[in-house]
């Protein structure tokens, strides 16, 4: 009988840097836009770490606009991304972040994320 198949590691997997690869001045300057810098917070906070859709964000901005938030936070290493049919979904890469750069995640989750980034709560 198959091993049961890991349906992230089934995804396609969009392409990110290895933990060697990530780049101090590349990871602050995804971190220097409040709208990056809240999306990481909800997935770091609410999601708890966890896959969620990219869509479950709750950020008021225009989708192609958070697709550009998103692409840099992949390439800077923080988030993973991948394909689950038509919905792209990520996650935190909180063991690779914290090896690379220990205590930034937790900066990231102190922040007050300001409400005006928000369009609403985040769904339960």
């Amino acid at each position: 009988m198959p091993a049961p198949v890991d349906p992230v590691t089934a995804a396609e997997r969009l392409p990110q840097p290895t933990v060697a690869e990530m780049d101090l001045p590349v990871v602050l300057d995804a971190l220097s836009d409040p709208i990056r810098l809240a999306i990481l917070h909800r997935y770091l906070v609410d999601a708890a770490g966890g896959v969620r859709s990219c869509g479950w964000v709750g950020v008021d901005r225009p989708k192609s606009t958070l697709t550009h938030h998103f692409r840099v936070l992949r390439e800077a290493g923080l988030l993973e991304q991948h394909q689950e049919g038509l919905t792209r979904s990520s996650r935190v890469r909180v063991e690779d972040v914290q090896q690379r750069f220990p205590g930034l995640l937790d900066l990231v989750a102190a922040w007050p994320v300001p409400a005006a980034i928000m369009r609403e709560e985040v769904p339960a």
